[in-house]
């Protein structure tokens, strides 16, 4: 008898699952619990895939394993009875690993840079000419990508949700870029248990694994002697000089491993800001471990582009500069843009509040900007927050009405920054669906 897969959530890592269970033979069955979305369902379909819209329970509790979607949390009811029956749940990336094959894996993780890190990593990969995907979080599942076109190496961004059902996935190169409070309200708002699901990226690696992580973050260093690493320890900095890992000095960024280093000057970096510098180090030193040649190295990290809704320019019209953060669903995120404006800012702030701290941003926003537009459906505590430090706080409730307004304060010179700080999920699909909007509202000026 085939063993009996249930996979929950149908979005791109439970379709991807399923096309791999499906090509490992298993018996699969797909259950969401609302409407499918057309594509997915169309492959579904197309590769004879069973699957169900609104989760019919002795289906999903007759599973002998159960892959489950990252957003579906530990206090779902239906979680609850799969774990009393004894039933196991492992996530996506765990599944996928199990078929990963002789390839490699370099794994990123952390609050904020991920996607960029992992999309400089892939870059650095490409241009070295290896094969290699972009999976995870970012791009294709990481099932998928093995199910449908397995390479030697893969760039995976992986999420604490994605970690916390995990077994045995252990990653070549692990890196953990900083750590911030974020989605607390996954992790009964305990900051530890969130940091405990981090770290879980390095917790099968072994003496033949690197783990790269950032020795300026506090949290990261409070914490790293709390967990039995055995893997190589490499770390970044821009206090000082190491005798191994990266750090920057006079504006030149050295990456050291074993006998290697590598020099490059900063100015040479395609993408800017203090946080690209870290995200830039902690991929670099991902590509000398895997041996790639100095040249490629900063041929990449002189020609990377960075990616949509993610300091994205969008437009620069009568000398006012549009940028699209949409991807910052936190605060840290949002301090990181504000970090590396220039000019006077109009901030385009909203959206579903996970546990916000605007204190953290104050400081910044005081300094910087000049506007604020609320863009969602609650925005009380943003005027708590900030009703002291700027004059113009306005409340919009559609990308159109939040540009155009923001539009009307600005004047030539300025930038308009979409950097939410909060989820999407109130007004828009997703935060892609809110960038997409935002641009869009742009354009029709």
């Amino acid at each position: 008898m085939k063993e009996k897969i249930v996979i929950l959530g149908a979005g791109e890592s439970g379709v991807g699952a399923a096309m791999l269970a499906k090509q490992k033979e298993y018996d699969v069955f797909v259950s969401d619990s609302g409407e499918i979305n057309a594509l997915y369902k169309n492959e579904l379909e197309l590769n004879k895939i069973e699957f169900e819209e609104g989760h019919t329970e002795e289906k999903v509790l007759s599973a002998e394993l159960v892959i489950k979607s990252p957003g579906i949390p530990e206090e779902n009811e239906l979680i609850k009875k799969i774990r009393a029956k004894g039933i196991e749940i492992i996530s996506e990336i765990e599944f996928g690993y199990r078929y990963k094959g002789d390839s490699k894996i370099i794994a990123i993780t952390g609050s904020n840079g991920k996607s960029t890190t992992t999309a400089l990593v892939y870059h650095i990969l490409e241009t070295a000419g290896l094969s290699c995907a972009l999976v995870g979080n970012i791009g294709y599942s990481f099932a998928r990508q093995i199910a449908e076109d397995p390479k030697d190496v893969y760039a995976a961004e992986i999420s604490s949700f994605q970690l916390d059902d995990i077994k045995t996935f252990r990653p070549d190169i692990a890196i953990l870029l900083n750590i911030t409070e974020d989605h607390l309200d996954r992790y009964n708002y305990k900051f530890e248990n969130y940091i405990k699901s981090k770290f879980r990226i390095t917790e099968n690696q072994t003496e033949q694994d690197v783990f790269i992580y950032c020795e300026d973050d506090e949290i990261t260093m409070k914490n790293i002697n709390n967990f039995l690493i055995r893997s190589n320890p490499l770390p970044f900095t821009m206090s000082k000089p190491l005798p191994q890992g990266a750090y920057i000095s006079d504006a030149k960024m050295h990456l050291k491993w074993k006998q290697e280093e590598v020099t490059m000057s900063i100015e040479d970096f395609a993408v800017k800001g203090k946080h690209n510098q870290y995200n830039t180090m902690a991929a670099g030193l991902a590509a000398v471990v895997m041996d790639i040649r100095k040249e490629k190295i900063r041929d990449a990290v002189q020609t990377f582009t960075s990616l949509e809704h993610r300091m994205e320019h969008v437009a620069t019209i009568k000398g006012i500069e549009f940028i699209n953060d949409s991807k910052a669903t936190n605060v840290n995120s949002t301090w990181y843009a504000l970090e590396s404006m220039t000019q006077p800012t109009i901030l385009i702030l909203g959206g579903i509040d996970k546990g916000n701290d605007y204190s953290l941003i104050k400081d910044l926003v005081k300094e910087k900007v000049k506007a604020i537009v609320c863009m969602g459906t609650d925005n009380r505590k943003i005027h708590e927050a900030f009703g002291n430090e700027v004059e113009l706080i306005v409340n919009t409730n559609n990308a159109k009405d939040a540009v155009q307004s923001a539009f009307h304060f600005a004047n030539k010179g300025d930038v308009i920054l979409l950097s939410p700080a909060c989820a999407s999920f109130d007004l828009f699909k997703n935060y892609e669906d809110r960038g997409r909007q935002f641009k869009n509202a742009v354009k029709e000026l």
